[in-house]
């Protein structure tokens, strides 16, 4: 971050001191850490009730349109292929 120019407000922003620059590289963790990590700062702002529901809503779409498309195999259809043959 040295040289960035907007390293000081940053820096003033997160308790750093903005005449010692930092530097991180995030590829150097493993994915398991990196992902523990970004988890854990989240979390604080993670509404879990807010969060449940829009996971279980996002199942039920998922399952809706498996349905759906289970549906068009057991009709024999295949694709948009077909769809453009029947017109």
């Amino acid at each position: 971050m040295a040289g960035d120019p907007r390293w000081p407000a940053f820096a003033r922003s997160y308790g750093f001191d903005p005449r010692r620059p930092v530097q991180w590289e995030v590829e150097a963790l493993e994915p398991a850490e990196l992902r523990r990590q970004v988890l854990a700062a989240d979390a604080p702002y993670v509404d879990r009730d807010v969060l449940a529901r829009q996971i279980a809503r996002e199942e039920e779409q998922r399952r809706a349109l498996a349905a759906f498309l289970d549906g068009w195999d057991r009709a024999g259809w295949t694709g948009p292929a077909t769809c453009l043959k029947r017109v």
